[in-house]
């Protein structure tokens, strides 16, 4: 029997543009940075995850690090396969040696056939012998414990690293629903750009990361708030190293358009849900998952906008990959909400 499972392995994965993350079983066995470490020359793979966050930013001529996904789609698709083969290489920290793998992998819902045909493909190319798709907001459903096949509609708000994910869903099918290109990587990007405006100083991706994970907000006034945060930087002016102490407030003023457009995008889905629904998700609330649920205060803020009770997952950064899970476990059950192959 331990033979058997051995070799018929079934994955869960949440191919994000910021984090990748793998179930095997009910367990999360792999939560990695999404990004690969090549050497230039030969073109062998370095270091995947975070030995390869470690390196990125920080490389010489023969060494790049590359971040396979872009907005939620596979963007490199050699450097794709390649990242997806070291994850899953990390699984029980033993190379394959599956005669049958299955995977479910978790995907925006706004993206082109196109795209989903270049998910396929990349699962092709790691010996993935049975492949199915799910959409991100019927996953983080699936993860925080609702039931998606009653007639009962709850939406889902699901802030990942390049797309924000807002839908409505009943009877196990999404009835309306919104995907913009504004999320995790857009704020880190509003503060690199807010640091070189307001104080003439140049940090990396990484840093900005660290300032949204440590003074992140999207209200000016928190009843609990961060400290101050040490900056490192390169003076633009002078070229020298300094260091900087930056304010949450600082941080709320920088995300604040970006957080607009996302608030935008939750008023136009609840203007095309179906007024029936539109009675349950009064009753239920709104529902906030993925990483850009941990901004401090935008639960507040987003319910200041729509008037409607927010909620935030419990774990948000782990709601998708377990809903995935959740779909793997019970194929036959949930197989009204996965995509196949034959259906792209």
């Amino acid at each position: 029997m331990k033979l058997f499972s051995f070799f018929n392995q079934e994955l869960a994965i949440d191919l994000g543009t910021a984090n990748t993350l793998i179930i095997q079983g009910s367990e999360v066995v792999v939560d990695e940075p999404s990004i690969v470490a090549i050497n230039r020359r030969s073109g062998d793979v370095i270091a995947v995850g975070h030995k390869a966050m470690q390196m990125h930013e920080k490389t010489h001529e023969d060494i790049k690090t590359i971040r396979p996904l872009k907005d939620g789609v596979i963007a490199d698709f050699q450097a794709a396969e390649k990242m997806m083969e070291g994850m899953i290489n990390m699984v029980g920290k033993r190379k394959r040696f599956f005669s049958h793998l299955k995977m479910v992998v978790c995907i925006p819902s706004g993206i082109t056939e196109v795209e989903k045909r270049a998910v396929f493909d990349s699962a092709d190319h790691v010996d993935s012998k049975e492949t199915y798709l799910i959409y991100e907001p019927m996953a983080a459903a699936l993860g925080i414990g609702l039931n998606v096949e009653e007639p009962v509609g709850n939406m889902i708000i699901d802030i990942g690293g390049g797309t924000t994910e807002i839908a409505v869903i009943a009877l196990s099918g999404i009835v309306c629903d919104q995907s913009i290109r504004t999320a995790g990587d857009e704020f880190t990007t509003d503060i690199v750009n807010y640091l070189r405006r307001q104080h003439n100083m140049l940090i990396g991706e990484r840093t900005a990361e660290q300032i949204k994970i440590n003074v992140g907000s999207a209200l000016p006034e928190l009843d609990n708030p961060p400290p101050d945060y040490a900056v490192n930087g390169r003076d633009l002016m002078t070229g020298i190293p300094k260091q900087i102490t930056i304010s949450y407030q600082e941080v709320a003023h920088s995300l604040d358009k970006s957080i607009a457009k996302v608030e935008e995008a939750i008023l136009k889905a609840l203007e095309t849900t179906p007024p029936e629904l539109a009675s349950d998700i009064y009753k239920t609330g709104l529902y906030l998952t993925g990483g850009g649920a941990l901004l401090r205060g935008l639960d507040k803020r987003v319910s200041a906008k729509t008037k409607l009770n927010v909620q935030i997952a419990d774990d948000p950064l782990r709601a998708v990959v377990r809903g995935t899970g959740i779909a793997l476990s019970d194929i036959d059950r949930y197989m009204p909400i996965l995509i196949d192959r034959k259906s792209v």
